[in-house]
């Protein structure tokens, strides 16, 4: 913040001389507001450039969700966040606080004024859509949203495809996607530090603004009847036999069959599960949308301008990704991402932002003096190997960043949201409706899938290591040679990777390509993620294979009879079907596009 000193002065007679032009300033006054301009630019030099930029662009107020605020002391305060999670003693000196007790018997509300639901869903950006799905069914749901209702300014960027997902849950329609689309853009480039390019088409092509889809999805939700209770904060969660009991910070008791955490990685509940324990990788990302782009009709998926590179005591390796803004036709969104171990000498975000002024203008080949800064955007992503996240309490369910659900080398979790949507309104109806609502049977709905375990290699190889004793270039050539390795295999194997989607057999293929055709880097991979991470996903690897066989072979035989089995048999067979289908990410339906190209 810049600090402005005024000096006012006064007409005494010892503050001015009289001379033959007039009036001058006595030498004593003189120098004071000689050294009061100094300080100022003192203190003006001593605030980082980043804070200038932020303080010098009006932001809107903050919305919920990850990116959803813009201003320089929301930075602050995610950059104290995570300064904490980084510190060595995290778990030591912190004991969350406790939101959810287990109350034994029945919950007697004689004496309160309790609103009764189906569902409880606490947290809004992503929640009103489990919120939509459910209230299709049937049951009366309720959201419960600390901020207002509404989507962040900046869009989200995703594929049709994944978006049709929605259509087919029937929470939307082809139209609302229309609506709430605002730019389109091709083709979309992935490249590593000179090592070649590859283009694709229709992948994470399409801009889509929060604001008008959430706005969509709450009029759709008010319209079945559901309650939306905004500006409320959950305290605390009472969970008895018969109902769960929600408790607001302002006074209000609410009670449901089931209550879902859709709080977001830093939800009180998930904090409570955890322990205090550090995430096992985390994704920091920086960037902002800017006005005054010439060259603005293509994006990029993913791409690397430089080898990794030393972070203040901590090395980083950065990543890149583009796209048109539907704000204006020379608009665009820069992100500059990077895979990180919590460590205290981690670098925090506003050292990434610093950089980021440096390196975008080059990378993007415009003078930063030449662009208007809409807003900047940054977030922390972090992720636990031990994901999807378990029910850890009765009628209490994790759902979306809570959950773990997402991909742990992408940053923000709306495009595992529109896959898995489908799969857990089906499940939690089923479960309300047969009363199965014990921790057991709840953790069938976010079940061990061994396609999200064996992309935690990626991150890992993804994540610069000052200690591993590779070359700096060794992530750009690693990736380079798996994406070109892809692209030699078709689009059957290169689209679902890029849209987060592990298989079996494009896996199998691609580093068996790779190993043909660059067995050199082999030993770069071993000292870069270690012999106890490979031995740990050779594991997840090989059950990725059977429950390919599983779903393919097996599930055909099971499915014809599942219908004469007991009610909550029928349940767990169908989530362990399930569980197949999607840890082996064949629930992933390719369908041929226009043939990606190379350069």
């Amino acid at each position: 913040m810049m600090v402005v000193i005024q000096v006012q002065l006064r007409p005494h007679p010892s503050s001015f001389n009289l001379n033959g032009n007039g009036f001058s300033l006595h030498p004593s006054v003189y120098n004071n507001i000689q050294k009061s301009k100094k300080l100022s630019l003192q203190l003006r030099a001593a605030s980082s450039r980043t804070q200038r930029i932020m303080e010098s662009i009006s932001v809107g107020g903050e919305v919920g969700g990850a990116g959803g605020a813009y201003s320089y002391d929301a930075l602050k305060r995610l950059d104290n966040l995570w300064s904490t999670i980084c510190s060595a003693e995290t778990a030591a000196i912190q004991e969350p606080k406790k939101i959810v007790t287990n109350t034994l018997g029945l919950f007697d509300n004689d004496t309160k004024e309790v609103d009764k639901f189906d569902v409880l869903v606490c947290g809004g950006t992503l929640g009103i859509f489990i919120a939509t799905a459910l209230s299709l069914k049937g049951l009366r749901v309720g959201v419960v949203e600390r901020n207002l209702l509404k989507g962040r300014e900046q869009e989200w960027n995703i594929s049709k495809k994944e978006l049709l997902e929605l259509v087919e849950v029937g929470i939307l329609t082809e139209d609302d996607i229309e609506e709430a689309t605002t730019s389109v853009f091709n083709p979309n480039r992935c490249g590593f530090e000179r090592k070649g390019e590859i283009w694709v088409e229709n992948i994470l092509n399409l801009g889509v603004s929060p604001l008008k889809l959430i706005d969509i999805m709450r009029k759709r939700f008010d319209s079945l009847g559901g309650v939306v209770l905004e500006g409320c904060s959950v305290s605390s969660i009472n969970v008895y036999q018969d109902t769960a009991v929600l408790e607001l910070t302002e006074g209000k008791i609410l009670s449901a069959s089931l209550i879902i955490d859709a709080m977001g990685n830093f939800s009180p509940v998930l904090k409570q599960i955890r322990g205090g324990r550090k995430p096992d990788g985390v994704c920091l990302v920086v960037g902002s949308c800017c006005r005054g782009f010439k060259e603005n009709s293509r994006s990029d998926v993913i791409y690397s301008s430089a080898e990794a590179k030393p972070v203040g005591n901590s090395q980083a390796q950065y990543f890149w990704e583009a796209f048109p803004a539907g704000s204006g036709p020379l608009d665009r969104t820069t992100y500059m991402f990077t895979y990180i171990d919590p460590q205290p000498t981690s670098p925090r975000l506003e050292d990434l932002l610093e950089d980021y002024w440096d390196l975008m203008p080059k990378y993007q080949e415009v003078s930063l003096d030449d662009l208007e800064i809409l807003r900047v955007i940054y977030g922390i992503f972090p992720t636990y190997r031990d994901s999807p996240l378990p029910a850890a309490f009765n009628r209490v369910l994790q759902f979306g960043d809570a959950s773990g659900i997402q991909s742990p080398v992408s940053f923000g979790g709306f495009g595992s949201l529109t896959r898995h949507l489908g799969r857990i309104s089906n499940g939690i109806h089923e479960a309300i409706s047969s009363n199965l609502l014990d921790s057991d049977n709840l953790s069938l709905l976010n079940p061990y899938m061994p396609n999200l375990s064996a992309s935690w290699l990626f991150q890992r190889a993804m994540s610069a290591r000052k200690q591993a004793g590779v070359p700096p270039d060794f992530i750009n050539d690693l990736l380079h040679a798996n994406f070109i390795s892809m692209q030699r295999l078709g689009e059957p194997v290169l689209r679902p990777f890029l849209q987060d989607v592990i298989q079996f057999g494009p896996l199998v293929k691609t580093l068996g390509l790779v190993m043909l055709t660059k067995p050199q880097i082999l030993p770069s991979i071993f000292k870069q993620v270690g012999l106890p991470v490979l031995i740990d996903w050779l594991g997840h690897f090989s059950l990725l294979g059977s429950y390919t066989f599983l779903s393919i072979y097996i599930d055909p035989l099971l499915r014809p009879v599942i219908d004469t089995f007991s009610t909550e048999m029928k349940y767990k067979w169908n989530r362990k079907l399930e569980a197949w289908k999607y840890g082996a990410g064949l629930d992933y339906k390719f369908e041929s596009e226009e043939a990606s190209k190379s350069t």
